[in-house]
């Protein structure tokens, strides 16, 4: 399932992270890069330059990295994510993964409002392959809820309209996003999940009974928020110590925790900022050691 390239003197930054057999079938190095800050730094802020954001993304994969996780809403205005990797990256390398999502709406101020039933999924889907310019998307989520923690409804019938559409050849594997256990069975039972992407860091460690699930069943967890953003921040005080060990900054020895927590744990941070993708890419150089561990919590 997962392969080690630590000790390789050529490898790029990406692949010091190892490597992940996604759905069974697909190699990406466990440390990839989500889109959603590319077009804005947060849903209520100004649209960022999109030239820096294809120069962000062409240096994403110089650095290795072939797992992107992007969304159709993810758009400030003019400025889209999909376009963004179109632009920057097309035509695709052969070994990069992109994954989406699908569900939210966007209300008229461009805020994800509301969730798309079974029927408006298709249409979503297709927004989603005409945007970046492909004929059949790598990995599709079912984002489930809005900005609320996970649980509490149902998702058979939209995961079932997506695994339609998966049947049809447009979605190669699917995934499932803000859900808890009970919603992951439910998915299981219509069709396979190869991945699910939950809220989850090293100081919101909350569904750790949910990684061990995927652990047994071979999906990948991916986390969004993997440095704390949203709701649940991370208190850089309390990684004083083992980010001094490292001399590393506060979001390096997140990304290495997460690369240790788990064999299954994919990280995707986020940046509209070459800095901060080169800081964050740093990560895969870090080995925590069992002190670390237990100084961070595990």
């Amino acid at each position: 399932m997962t392969t080690d390239n630590a000790h390789s003197g050529s490898a790029t930054p990406a692949a010091l992270s190892g490597s992940f057999l996604l759905g069974g079938d697909l190699p990406v190095h466990r440390l990839g890069f989500g889109a959603m800050r590319l077009p804005t730094g947060s849903f209520q802020g100004p649209a960022r330059d999109p030239e820096t954001g294809v120069a962000v993304l062409r240096r994403v994969v110089e650095l290795g990295v072939n797992h992107i996780d992007t969304a159709w809403f993810y758009r400030r205005g003019e400025v889209v994510a999909n376009e963004l990797i179109r632009t920057a990256l097309a035509p695709y390398g052969n070994d990069l993964v992109i994954a989406t999502k699908v569900g939210p709406l966007l209300g008229g101020d461009g805020v994800p409002s509301g969730q798309a039933g079974p029927d408006q999924l298709r249409g979503l889907v297709e927004d989603n392959l005409r945007s970046l310019g492909v004929d059949r998307l790598d990995l599709v989520y079912l984002r489930v809820g809005g900005m609320t923690g996970p649980g509490g409804e149902s998702i058979a019938a939209r995961f079932a309209a997506l695994a339609e559409l998966r049947e049809e050849g447009l979605i190669r594997h699917l995934g499932i996003s803000n859900v808890d256990a009970a919603q992951l069975a439910e998915a299981q039972a219509i069709a396979p999940v190869a991945a699910v992407q939950n809220s989850f860091h090293v100081q919101d460690q909350g569904d750790v009974k949910l990684l061990a699930q995927c652990e047994k069943d071979g999906i990948a967890f991916v986390p969004f928020f993997p440095l704390g953003g949203g709701y649940r921040p991370i208190d850089a005080t309390r990684m004083a110590q083992v980010t001094a060990r490292h001399e590393a900054t506060v979001a390096q020895t997140a990304l290495a925790w997460l690369l240790a927590r788990s064999p299954v744990l994919l990280a995707i941070p986020g940046t509209g900022s070459l800095d901060h993708l080169e800081e964050n890419m740093g990560a895969s150089r870090i080995r925590l050691t069992p002190q670390d561990l237990a100084a961070l919590g595990d």
